[in-house]
């Protein structure tokens, strides 16, 4: 406390010279004053003697504040800058503040409890410093917060369970490599299933919770707590049975054979030996009623589904002997998963797209899953079979898409020749399709799992990313593979192939961290959907990748594409995807997400105005890669070729093949 008042009084001492700079100026001159060591200078253009602290380094202000003011502080990043000190009470003053982003300091002492008066901060970012305590309650009470990342500091105490409930968290919460004790609480099963949890390297034990979006998370969001046990964790919690199954890929009849729309409902988790529920004895007479009528039923389906099979078996055999010099594989019979059972046109298909792959379908559907990934477009899952590689299957979403009758052999016809389609692209930077399931309800798409995440997690965080940030040499050989994928897509058909949904998240990471383009064909599967055969588009939709893909999304759309209020208008082009490729290769060199651009522009076009105005490069380029002087031309070359990449017109845009080229040549 005698700190605090130190900075505060040594800040009024301050005020008192230089009456012209205002509350937030004064606020920030606090930090400088509690910082004890600044070796870079980050904060030599602090200086009293200004109006405001817009210009300061690090500091961006503002055009107008919720109270019409202007010269108010809306962001505070100081990244790797190695300031020593502590965060002094006085920030609690920038009642505008919407990002403060501190990480990779040498910052020690408590987070401060006022931190809570920030109601407009939708960034915290104190990873990598030497804070400790524990986490003041008043973060929980913080409505606009988006992204919280505490990882790699001395914190320590319980994880308060208040964390779960910020109504506007949608990035990052990470709290990893900290030294938290206690369980998971299971608040933290209403987390929304597309944060970014990650609790790994803290002192955490007991049971996971298997509640709500816990249940998806994958074991790299527990590592590392040698005392944390469960499911998905390969840890048996004392006394419970080694046989336990995990959970499974849903069957879609169960929900009324539409597509998983309740990620916390995809996987199922079979917990036996749980205590019983006393039922009082009025309700027995009940339940025996319900079971006769169960039993009744079940007897009545079974009649109506050999009758049917008997009149389909002749249809179905035909069917068969045609698919089979191709290698596809008809299921037939009536214990099958047949929603509307019109014959062998309608019935499921099963292909493997080469002899390398030996899974059975039953096999597939009773392995073990793990939902990995969730978008509007479906769910994707980690399969464990019994024998054989782990694979990620993808369940595309159901439409309303109203067909009328008579039509669903056509939707058949029309997946299948865009399931053969996607199954021709092989390429080592492609990911590649193994096979595919088609039912009326039910549509699945079987692909090799690919276990080290995506390049977004890579770069931003993520339960599958690494605690050590990307080095260049692996950004660059990644964004290389990434360029030689998408230029194969692009030109190895003549019907010019566009992905139409290229960002970061696309691009997947082996085990040897090599690149694989995925989600290629997507975007017409899904629209294969909605439309009868002949209507089909050799251009997929940038609008319905970036209405799939959330926030930051329309922020890969080319401007040609967009309509004046910024949505996607028109249908993806191969100069669209240059584009985007090129907003994705600013990622990977400035750290940033397409949307964080400063002063409210997205990446792109704050990138372009910095170098227009020759800012230097440490300022636009990734602070985790500024110790790796070495690399200096090469980032530049990249960003050159971003640059080109992202040019407004499309015109001016180079072909993949050249821009591919141009990455091999670096390095």
């Amino acid at each position: 406390m005698a700190a605090v008042l130190t900075v505060l009084v040594a800040a009024a001492t301050v005020a008192s010279t230089a009456a012209a700079l205002n509350t937030d100026g004064l606020a920030l001159l606090a930090l400088k004053f509690a910082v004890s060591d600044d070796p870079g200078n980050a904060l030599s253009t602090w200086r009293d003697a200004d109006a405001d602290p817009c210009f300061w380094a690090g500091v961006t202000c503002a055009s107008s504040s919720s109270s019409g003011a202007t010269g108010r502080v809306s962001a505070v990043e100081l990244a790797n800058a190695s300031l020593a000190g502590y965060l002094p009470s006085a920030l609690s003053l920038l009642s505008e503040l919407q990002a403060l982003s501190l990480p990779y300091n040498r910052l020690s002492g408590q987070i401060p409890a006022v931190i809570a008066a920030l109601q407009r901060l939708a960034t915290l970012d104190l990873a990598h410093n030497q804070l400790s305590g524990q986490v003041p309650p008043g973060i929980a009470r913080l409505v606009s917060l988006q992204r919280l990342d505490l990882s790699s500091n001395q914190l320590n105490g319980t994880l308060p369970p208040a964390l779960a409930a910020l109504p506007r968290l949608s990035g990052v919460l990470n709290l990893s490599y900290n030294h938290f004790t206690g369980g998971v609480p299971p608040e933290f099963g209403g987390i929304p299933v597309a944060v970014s949890l990650d609790l790994r390297g803290n002192d955490l034990e007991g049971e996971i919770p298997q509640v709500g979006s816990l249940v998806n998370q994958g074991p790299t969001a527990f590592d590392g707590n040698p005392r944390l046990c469960g499911f998905p964790l390969k840890v048996e919690c004392a006394g419970r049975a080694s046989g336990e199954d995990g959970p499974r890929i849903p069957d879609s009849s169960a929900a009324g054979g539409g597509g998983v729309t309740d990620p916390s409902a995809a996987a199922e988790v079979r917990r036996p030996g749980g205590p019983k529920r006393r039922r009082s004895s009025p309700t027995v007479p009940v339940l025996a009623a319900i079971v006769v009528v169960a039993i009744v039923a079940g007897v009545a389906l079974q009649w109506q589904c050999r009758r049917r099979c008997g009149a389909a078996a002749a249809d179905e055999e035909k069917e068969s002997a045609k698919e089979k010099g191709s290698g596809a594989v008809t299921l037939a019979g009536c214990e099958d998963r047949r929603s509307g059972g019109g014959g062998g046109e309608e019935g499921e298909l099963f292909v493997a797209m080469d002899d390398g792959f030996g899974m059975e379908l039953e096999e597939l559907l009773r392995a073990s899953a793990y939902v990995v990934g969730k978008s509007r477009g479906g769910i994707v899952y980690r399969v464990v079979p019994g024998r054989g590689p782990a694979v990620a299957v993808r369940r595309l979403s159901e439409p309303d898409d109203g067909d009328s009758d008579g039509s669903g052999w056509r939707c058949r016809r029309a997946f299948e020749a865009e399931a053969a389609a996607i199954g021709r692209a092989r390429h080592p930077n492609v990911a590649r399709l193994r096979a595919y399931y088609y039912a009326p309800d039910e549509k699945l798409l079987i692909y090799d799992y690919l276990p080290n995440g995506s390049l977004h997690s890579a770069v931003h965080g993520g339960p599958t990313a690494s605690p050590t940030p990307l080095p260049w040499s692996v950004r660059l050989s990644i964004v290389q593979g990434a360029a030689r994928g998408l230029a194969y897509l692009h030109e190895c058909s003549p019907r010019r192939y566009v992905h139409g949904c290229i960002k970061s998240s696309k691009i997947l990471l082996d085990d040897e961290l090599r690149a694989h383009v995925s989600g290629f064909g997507l975007a017409r599967l899904v629209a294969g959907a909605h439309k009868a055969a002949g209507h089909h588009s050799k251009k997929l939709g940038s609008a319905a990748c970036a209405l799939r893909g959330g926030t930051g999304a329309a922020s890969y759309v080319a401007p040609e594409l967009r309509a004046p209020g910024g949505a996607p208008a028109a249908a993806a082009t191969q100069k669209g995807d240059v584009f985007a490729f090129g907003v994705v290769l600013l990622e990977a060199v400035t750290g940033r997400e397409p949307t964080e651009g400063e002063g409210g522009m997205d990446l792109e076009a704050w990138v372009r105005r910095a170098f227009k105005e020759e800012r230097p490069l440490s300022e636009v380029v990734d602070p985790t890669l500024l110790g790796e002087v070495h690399a200096k031309k090469q980032v530049l070359a990249v960003f050159h070729v971003a640059l080109g990449c992202t040019e407004p017109d499309p015109e001016m845009r180079p072909r993949m093949r050249a821009v591919a080229e141009s990455l091999d040549r670096i390095g």
